[in-house]
């Protein structure tokens, strides 16, 4: 049975149920420990809190996930037990999400010159008052009845080789790592199988060496067990992951975003242990500083 789950998304980033309501489901679903990381935002983390109140059982670790960039690709970098008071840290995610919506502008503006035509009040009214994000475009693309699933619109308009994309400001995967050990977080990459490698080197070399800088500047985990990895897939990222002495960690990344075979919180996670070693590396570092 699994009882952890640290990657999860709500309204206040590109999910589309409400903090509340994610932490509902979990209870219903028994999960014992969950971490909201939602993107770029800490917004949903109070409303999850209170409502955790109702679930003696239940302990939600406050996260947080932030894009980065490589050559040709990106790199997510998760935050566990994150300080969401903190001030500078704040001031920061607030310029990102000024980025986001910046970005997200330019993409609906390039969608309607391709004759796709959605209304940036749409995708701002869907964002629910959070980080906008591409997936809100993405379901006004779905409303206005252009593409089927939301996943349809990064195939096909906004993933990073799509007609209608649209960068944006971020940092390189060390400048997040240090940015979250500045804040008393502990940073893990998220959904490894995501990197990408040069031609004539395997992926797992590619993602050992990115694992390797990344643990000198602060890293302590990396996503194994995750969305619908494959056992052979856990199998490799694990066996990476204990070469490196990095925390196997986890989760749905659910989104509730209407995609079929999206998993959902209660269907993969991390074991109780690795939520232990965390909390382990949390002592030793606060001890230290």
């Amino acid at each position: 049975m699994v009882e952890v789950d640290l990657h999860l998304h709500t309204t206040l980033s590109d999910g589309t149920l409400k903090p509340s309501q994610v932490v509902d489901l979990c209870a219903e679903r028994g999960l014992k420990i969950i971490a909201i990381s939602d993107h770029d935002s800490t917004e949903g983390l109070a409303e999850a809190f209170e409502t955790a109140k109702r679930y003696p059982e239940l302990t939600i670790v406050p996260a947080i996930e932030l894009s980065t960039d490589i050559p040709g690709s990106e790199v997510h970098v998760l935050g566990y037990f994150v300080d969401y008071n903190d001030a500078s840290f704040q001031q920061v995610l607030k310029g990102f999400r000024e980025g986001r919506t910046d970005r997200g502008r330019l993409m609906v503006q390039k969608l309607n010159d391709l004759g796709l035509n959605i209304s940036w009040e749409r995708v701002e009214e869907l964002s629910d008052g959070g980080a906008v994000g591409r997936p809100h475009v993405a379901q006004a693309l779905v409303e206005a009845g252009y593409i089927e699933y939301p996943r349809e619109a990064f195939d096909r308009y906004i993933g990073r080789e799509g007609p209608a994309y649209v960068g944006r400001p971020r940092l390189t995967p060390v400048e997040a790592v240090n940015l979250l050990t500045d804040n008393g977080a502990l940073p893990v990459m998220a959904h490894p199988t995501y990197h990408k490698s040069e031609p004539g080197i395997t992926h797992t070399d590619a993602l050992r060496s990115t694992l390797l800088e990344l643990k000198e500047a602060g890293l302590v985990g990396m996503e194994v067990h995750y969305g619908d990895y494959t056992e052979e897939e856990v199998a490799r990222l694990l066996k990476l992951a204990n070469e490196l002495e990095l925390v196997p960690c986890g989760g749905s990344d659910y989104h509730a975003s209407g995609n079929p075979g999206e998993p959902e919180p209660g269907s993969v996670g991390p074991p109780m242990a690795s939520i232990e070693a965390l909390e382990s590396i949390r002592r030793q570092r606060a001890a230290s500083s």
